[in-house]
């Protein structure tokens, strides 16, 4: 298995391929490839992203069958089955990498500001818990001057949303706690443009904030 900085160079690198319009490699060996996945697979990086049908990680990071293992929810929110999901591909594959992935123009996101600023409501007690995974980002931001820029309010809240997700990911489980501390996973945050096709991994250093703390904490 390559490393987690290999593995986000590579999905940096497939970006790129994609938002240049490139033909990959990996469009011609993708029926010679499957057969080999059928008893076996080694994903190199965990997507945790929004299922909105216009950022599909696998196009989105120009990568083949086998090579990303995702998993998609309204709001790319963490909820216990996404944590155990990450938690079976980090220990059963050894997959070092975990992305969450925002996008710009969420509609979980939209959705969960209208419902704070009294806009709208929420329609069902299942869309209720969507919506309240990712309030406590909003709220923080509603406290702030971005409540009178609607547009910028939702742009800060998609990324206020992705850093919470990632920071649920790298403190709410036992599990990926010691795959953290013991440097065998790391954790990003990232946000795919829907107008450039580029994702923007600006959430990055928590990984590495994170393992520093603890440095100085077993220091102490």
């Amino acid at each position: 298995m390559i490393t987690a900085q290999e593995a986000l160079a590579r999905l940096k690198e497939g970006n790129a391929r994609f938002v240049k319009n490139l033909n990959s490699e990996y469009a011609t060996v993708l029926h010679t490839k499957r057969p080999e996945l059928v008893e076996v697979q080694a994903p190199l990086a965990i997507v945790l992203g929004c299922s909105d049908a216009r950022v599909p990680a696998e196009l989105v990071f120009d990568q083949g069958l086998g090579d990303l293992f995702v998993i998609r929810v309204a709001g790319n929110v963490v909820a216990p089955s996404g944590i155990g999901s990450v938690e079976f591909a980090a220990l059963s594959f050894g997959t070092p990498l975990v992305v969450v992935l925002g996008h710009s123009s969420c509609g979980a996101i939209s959705a969960t500001v209208d419902v704070l600023t009294g806009n709208s409501k929420i329609p069902s007690q299942n869309l209720h818990s969507i919506v309240k995974r990712i309030r406590p980002a909003v709220e923080t931001l509603l406290c702030t001057e971005l409540r009178h820029d609607h547009k910028a309010l939702i742009e800060q809240s998609v990324r206020a949303n992705v850093r919470s997700s990632v920071e649920h990911l790298s403190s709410g489980s036992p599990t990926l706690e010691k795959l953290i501390s013991e440097g065998k996973l790391m954790v990003v945050g990232a946000e795919y443009s829907l107008e450039t096709g580029e994702v923007d991994f600006f959430y990055e250093d928590y990984w590495e904030r994170t393992r520093n703390l603890e440095a100085e904490s077993n220091a102490e």
